[in-house]
Parts: C-alpha cells; sequence; structure tokens
C-alpha cells in the first residue's frame, strides 16, 4: 500500500507540478463556483473594501484562484467615489499557485505562489492594505489524526491512489500539543484537523503586513462545535466526493478559526451585516420609476442573499487581524 500522512499526500494532490488539482486544467472554477464568482463576488468585494478603518494602497488577494475576487476587488475601487482618495491608484495584487491567467486586467499584479502554507518572498512589508484570504486557509494541508481502539490518537495514512486509510503512529510533538489544547479527542474513531499548519501560515501572512487590514474568509469551526469526525472532503465536478489525493478533486477541510491570531471571528453574516450587507428587496415602486434601476437592485439584493444566508456562504467564518504601524520613537 503506497501510503502516506494525509498533510503531505493532500500537498502533493492540490500543489505538485503537472498534475497538483490547482495547477492543472481549468483549476477550481472549473468545478465548483465559490462566493467570489458572479454578482455575488462582485458585492464581497465591495463590503471587503469597506472592512478597513484606514486608507488603502494596496489590495492583496491570496488564494486568488484565477482571478476573480481581485478583479471585483478591481472593479469596486474603479466604481467608489472617494474625495480623500484616488482609487484608481490602489495597487491590486493577486497570488495564487499557477501563471497569470489570460483575459485579467492587466491593471491587477500577478504573483505565483509556491503553494499550501507557503507564501512568496516578494510578498512582504505591506503598508496600508488590505489583504483578503478567501477559502486559502482550507486548502492548507495539515495533519489528520485518529483515535484508536486504546484510546490513542495515531496520524491517518492515505493511500495515494485509492484514498483507503490506515492508522499510522501516534502523534507526538507539536502537533500533538496542539491538539491537547485545542482539539482534545479520547474517544475511538473520533478524528482531529490539527490546525497548527494553518495557524503557522496566517501567522507569516500577518508577518508579511506593516500596516493594514487582513481577512481570511472560510468554512470554520471552533472549539465549542469541533466536528467529531472531522470534515475532510473532496470536491470534483459540482459535487462532493471521497477526498482521493490523486490530483482529480479538490482536497479541503474546514479551518478551527478560533486558535488563529484575530481580533474578531464573527460569521459572514455577522460581518456583513455590519458593513451594510442587508439584502433588503427593493421597493416595487422603483419598478415603474426606473425599470433599469429596480432589475439592477434586485440582482444586487439577490447576490446579497446568497452571502449572508446562514445556511450557505453566512456561515463563512472571518477572521479579521488590525495591524497597527510601529511608531520609532
Amino acid at each position: 500500500m503506497d501510503a502516506l500522512p494525509w498533510r503531505e499526500a493532500w500537498h502533493a494532490a492540490l500543489y505538485a507540478p503537472g498534475r497538483g488539482f490547482y495547477v492543472s486544467g481549468g483549476g477550481p472554477a472549473a468545478h465548483f463556483t465559490t462566493a467570489t464568482h458572479g454578482a455575488p463576488g462582485a458585492a464581497l468585494a465591495r463590503a471587503l473594501l469597506a472592512l478597513p478603518e484606514h486608507p488603502v494602497r494596496v489590495v492583496v488577494d491570496v488564494g486568488a484562484g484565477r482571478g476573480e475576487l481581485a478583479a471585483h476587488l478591481r472593479a469596486a475601487l474603479d466604481d467608489a467615489l472617494d474625495d480623500a482618495l484616488d482609487r484608481a491608484s490602489v495597487r491590486v495584487v493577486a497570488v495564487d499557485v499557477v501563471d497569470r491567467p489570460e483575459g485579467l486586467d492587466e491593471r491587477i499584479e500577478w504573483v505565483r505562489s509556491p503553494g499550501g502554507a507557503d507564501l512568496p518572498g516578494e510578498l512582504d512589508g505591506l503598508e496600508d492594505c488590505l489583504v483578503v484570504a478567501h477559502e486559502w486557509l482550507d486548502v492548507v494541508p495539515c495533519t489528520v489524526a485518529q483515535v484508536d481502539a486504546s484510546g490513542v490518537l495515531r496520524v491517518v495514512l492515505v493511500d495515494l491512489a485509492t484514498g483507503h486509510e490506515r492508522l499510522g503512529e501516534p502523534l507526538d510533538g507539536p502537533d500533538l500539543d496542539w491538539t491537547h489544547e485545542h482539539w482534545p479527542a479520547s474517544t475511538p474513531g473520533n478524528r482531529v484537523e490539527v490546525g497548527l499548519d494553518r495557524d503557522r501560515a496566517w501567522a507569516e501572512l500577518v508577518h508579511r503586513v506593516r500596516s493594514g487590514t487582513l481577512v481570511a474568509v472560510d468554512y470554520a469551526h471552533t472549539r465549542d462545535a469541533r466536528p467529531a469526525h472531522g470534515t475532510l472532503v473532496g470536491y470534483a465536478s459540482g459535487h462532493l466526493t471521497a477526498p482521493v489525493p490523486d490530483g482529480s478533486c479538490d482536497v479541503t477541510a474546514h479551518v478551527a478559526v478560533d486558535t488563529l491570531d484575530a481580533d474578531e471571528t464573527p460569521t459572514q453574516r455577522e460581518a456583513l451585516r455590519r458593513l451594510g450587507v442587508t439584502a433588503t428587496v427593493p421597493p416595487h415602486a422603483l419598478a415603474t420609476q426606473d425599470p433599469l434601476g429596480y432589475l439592477a437592485a434586485l440582482e444586487r439584493t439577490s447576490a446579497e442573499a446568497r452571502l449572508v444566508d446562514p445556511a450557505g456562504f453566512g456561515g463563512f467564518r472571518w477572521a479579521v487581524k488590525r495591524v497597527h504601524a510601529r511608531v520609532v520613537r
């Protein structure tokens, strides 16, 4: 059996040159739609730009896919009217593991990333920034462990071709320390997706910022609702599938959002409501006064409704971190 710890097999399945899910074919957009696509993506971009409580000179999209959210952010900046800031001068930088997609707005800068938890060296020293990591941490591979029949937490190994699993060596070291602190498990059969690698990846991203606001948006859970059997799944062609680490499907697991270095971790519904996203239906009188305006308002309402739906995208969590410039005396 050609088996590896899930962390290693997962990384190769998504990011291995020539065969990884994220570096081959049409990418994620060829398999599923996220909140960054279409009208919801445009509404999300507008809301994200309202999040910082400071002037923004650069917007960075980490885990940019094929640039969908970056394009919406650029368009929202172009459309915004702000006398205090020349929005056209704000840089938009997209970061992902593939080469620059064809047809992307030439004003959007593209930086290629190594993939997973690793960030490109040139992404550093960011000032007056908004950094968005939309569904990035859930595809940062992590150790998967399971409690055996004797109550011992062991590393889960997986066959690269079939996805069949077996238990390996007992979990130890920093991974075990993390589980004791954040996700204790002792019932046979229970699983843990060790969030240490996600914590470190997020901490490194925060470290790259000198001043600004960072927000990670993801499927997530907190200590009071850890899933006993984990969340590891695959996605392919718009459907949930078994997580086989052969490069044929996306492999993802929810994020232990409360272990990240963040100032707050609201649900997306809560965060967007604070930013004025209400999904309010326009008055029907507008349909006769301004038919085109009414249709545009309906489209916006529909997009916002999808973003705040607690059973859908509204159930995402935002991890928001604000980094203040250090005062040199």
